[in-house]
């Protein structure tokens, strides 16, 4: 992690990415492998098929695949509308598209 932090970080197969993602996914409205959402903490968009698991005390966490730069879980995920520019010059989020719940 960049605070100097060590996690252990789940390898999982392909084949396996929906199953996980459903076991762990805390909200309704659970977006598909193929959606393209945009992590809040570094202001970059992935796929949520390049989603990551950690495991870090007694639990396990669905967290972003830039999670080790900033620590973006699947709490500062969010999916922005088609055209919107809702980040500022100086990358404050200014507006919200849909939230993920």
């Amino acid at each position: 992690m960049s605070n100097g932090c060590e996690v252990e970080r789940y390898i999982i197969p392909e084949e396996d990415k929906q199953k996980v993602l459903d076991m762990l996914y805390p909200f309704a409205g659970q977006p598909s492998l193929d959606d393209e959402l945009l992590d809040i903490h570094t202001d970059k968009n992935f796929k949520v098929r390049d989603y990551i698991v950690t495991r870090e005390g007694d639990g396990n966490f669905l967290v972003s695949p830039y999670y080790a730069e900033k620590g973006g879980t699947v709490l500062d995920w969010i999916r922005l509308k088609d055209g919107d520019n809702n980040i500022d010059k100086d990358g404050f989020i200014i507006g919200i598209g849909t939230i993920l719940r």
